[in-house]
């Protein structure tokens, strides 16, 4: 049950964090070219790519926490 779990947190928080670079890139590309998708599709891009480097980054810190903390418990 719990490699489930830990797969519907990770698949809702990519499913909430969709939104953020979308509105995110929308709010910069007004301030720069309004009509044009191609330079509001590319933000988005830009900061999808970002978002998923800090859940990448997130979840591997978090597993190396994880190993030490199971090396603990082993025993020797």
């Amino acid at each position: 049950m719990g490699k489930n779990r830990d797969l519907l947190q990770v698949l809702l928080l990519i499913l909430i964090g969709m939104f953020i670079p979308f509105i995110g890139s929308i709010t910069l590309s007004y301030g720069f070219e309004p009509n044009t998708i191609l330079v509001t599709f590319l933000y988005f891009l830009v900061f999808f790519g970002l978002e998923l480097g800090f859940v990448y980054l997130y979840f591997t810190l978090g597993g190396r926490r994880a190993n030490k903390k199971m090396e603990k418990y082993k025993p020797k």
